[in-house]
């Protein structure tokens, strides 16, 4: 009892403590009540007793469906406070958080969140879930239990299943701010299983290269395809909350993956052509979602084969106004990283802009959390790599020919991703 009723920084739980914490602290704490309530009918309380009572009683304890009132939905994957807040880490979260992972991976893959949603309001029960999901089984009610446990999902009284708002928002493929594809190929299938080779990498040194892992035809066609959604979202929210692109004519999208950037930025940018600058399996990705784009932003957009690491780019000196690289500093060997700027430099026109956007954390190299745990998922597949922060990419830029006393460094996906903007005299 004094293990599963001792408070962690407070009688009340944090909100964001995990489940089956909650459910085992709350489970003690009934325990307790139902064996102090007889043994205070049986014997005088001793002092012990007594400080036992007391914490039993402010123990959490379950709440109804109908006592909680519904919560709008609210993307809070960058602001974890289990992470960000407090002066200790939360062991269980850390430890645990992979099969809180994998339930969520698991109902996308099943489809859960989506037959549910096409159920509308009334939800579906446990028995049409199995036969809906194909997974006729009891093993079925233990995946749903989880889901609801960390709130994907809500459970009625009777039995009825419905979405958590931000599950019905993010995780259901007809909304317009899914997102679930991303999660469910690139991170569940991918990232996911290379992550468990992070203490062999640490050790070694010895890790694929994106290059070498993307060519496989079907590693770079799930890769870019789970990619596309989320950098279309990214670039949107930069041409119209962060950066005015004004007068341009010509773009360099080096390492462009499915061309998400260059869609969006030439569709926002009337005149504006976009050569993408890629490894060949993932060109051919990008052509087919090229091919899905409108007749205008397809004849203004162009795909050419390269790896970005090689020391010579395929393109005329100063023939740029603009040169991308979203995602490339933190995918390549650290000694690559002042190339990629320079090459950058020589493409650009006089007045030209570089944009660097990644995964980075702070220049006090504390976090946020989420930007420095992908800066180690990048080891698994990079084992030569730098951890990025505006510091060290403002650095290289200096050494490539770029002022640095005019870079600009702005937020962009929060607590997670940068964007560092240098300028050619």
């Amino acid at each position: 009892l004094r293990l599963f009723l001792r408070p962690r920084g407070g009688v009340t739980p944090h909100p964001d403590r995990p489940a089956h914490a909650l459910a085992m602290s709350a489970a003690a704490a009934s325990v307790a009540r139902s064996l102090l309530t007889r043994r205070a009918g049986a014997c005088a309380a001793t002092p012990a007793l007594r400080r036992l009572t007391a914490v039993a009683a402010c123990a959490p304890r379950t709440l109804s469906p109908a006592s909680v009132a519904p919560l709008p939905a609210v993307r809070r994957f960058a602001t974890r406070e289990s992470w960000e807040e407090g002066q200790d880490v939360d062991l269980d979260s850390v430890a645990y958080g992979f099969m809180a992972s994998q339930a969520l991976f698991t109902g996308l893959e099943l489809e859960v969140f989506d037959r549910i949603a096409e159920a509308g309001a009334s939800g579906l029960d446990v028995a049409a879930l199995r036969a809906k999901c194909n997974c006729d089984a009891p093993r079925m009610q233990t995946l749903l239990t989880a889901l609801v446990a960390i709130k994907c999902l809500r459970r009625s009284p009777g039995g009825m299943y419905s979405l958590s708002p931000n599950a019905a928002q993010y995780m259901v493929s007809t909304s317009k701010h899914y997102y679930g594809d991303y999660l469910r190929y690139q991170i569940g299938r991918q990232f996911y299983n290379r992550m468990g080779a992070l203490p062999e990498v640490m050790s070694t040194g010895k890790a694929p290269s994106y290059a070498s892992w993307f060519s496989d035809p079907e590693v770079a066609k799930t890769y870019t395809q789970a990619q596309h959604n989320g950098s279309v979202a990214t670039a949107k929210y930069l041409v119209r909350k962060k950066l005015d692109l004004g007068c341009v004519s010509d773009m360099l999208d080096v390492g462009g993956g499915s061309g998400a950037f260059s869609y969006v930025f030439v569709e926002a940018t009337p005149g504006l052509k976009s050569t993408v600058l890629e490894l060949p399996e993932v060109c051919r990705t990008g052509e087919g979602i090229k091919a899905q784009q409108s007749e205008d932003v397809q004849k203004r957009v162009s795909f050419v084969e390269l790896d970005a690491t090689s020391p010579n780019w395929p393109v005329n000196d100063a023939a740029y106004d603009v040169v991308l690289m979203s995602y490339i500093s933190g995918s390549v060997p650290e000694p690559i990283i002042a190339r990629l700027y320079a090459n950058a430099f020589k493409a650009l026109r006089p007045g030209g802009r570089l944009l660097v956007h990644d995964f980075m954390v702070n220049d006090s190299l504390d976090g946020p959390a989420l930007g420095a745990l992908w800066g180690l998922q990048h080891v698994t597949v990079n084992a030569d790599g730098l951890g990025l922060c505006p510091r060290e990419i403002i650095s290289r830029m200096g050494a490539a020919g770029f002022d640095v006393s005019k870079c600009q460094t702005l937020e962009m996906i929060h607590g997670m991703t940068k964007l560092i903007v240098a300028n050619k005299a």
